[in-house]
């Protein structure tokens, strides 16, 4: 029994990992999305119908304040390992067949989706330690080798090896139109300025 509950720990576990990995501060969305997740997702496990109805209305009434006020979606079907940690709030979309590993790192405006909608259930599965930056998209049935870093932006819709770096491409530089005034003509502009 000792051995099994190592293996499976309690919600209250969970959620205390989760606790320590946001800096112990309850107050963090990341941790009160993780938080309502670690519920939902044991409400899920419950055998008992007469227990399992009323604890899942305040489970759908916890995730949409969640959703709606921290702009974190993360449905309690997805399967989310030890010590998620969402450092940020805002425009994180998590779809209900993703997978994410222990010790991950997932920053605002990152999605977690479907490439399609003509296969609705191919959705991202991360390994253990990735890093997902802050914007970056993975979409559709691909896998995140453990240790991999996505940058912030990067859009990835293959397989990502182990320890793997993956980056959006270079920005581009565009000439300034201002770099075609001489400094002459700036200082005419300037001089030019109404003094008050």
């Amino acid at each position: 029994m000792d051995h099994e509950n190592a293996q499976s720990p309690s919600v209250w576990e969970l959620i205390c990992e989760d606790w320590k990995v946001h800096g112990k501060d309850f107050s963090r969305p990341g941790f009160r999305a993780m938080a309502v997740y670690r519920f939902g997702a044991w409400c899920m496990g419950l055998r008992f119908r007469l227990l399992r109805a009323p604890l899942s209305r305040l489970h759908r009434f916890l995730y949409r304040y969640v959703r709606n006020v921290y702009g974190i979606e993360l449905p309690c079907r997805t399967k989310v390992g030890r010590r998620c940690f969402i450092p940020h709030q805002s425009g994180i979309v998590i779809h209900p067949f993703s997978e994410i590993g222990d010790d991950c790192l997932i920053r605002q405006n990152v999605t977690l989706g479907a490439a399609s909608r003509d296969k609705p259930a191919g959705a991202p599965k991360l390994g253990n330690q990735v890093h997902i930056g802050a914007g970056a998209v993975l979409l559709g049935n691909i896998t995140v080798g453990d240790g991999a870093k996505i940058n912030a932006n990067a859009v990835v819709m293959t397989n990502v090896p182990e320890g793997a770096f993956v980056f959006n491409p270079p920005p581009k530089t565009l000439k300034n139109p201002r770099s075609k005034k001489t400094k002459q003509t700036e200082e005419q502009e300037i001089q030019a300025l109404p003094v008050s």
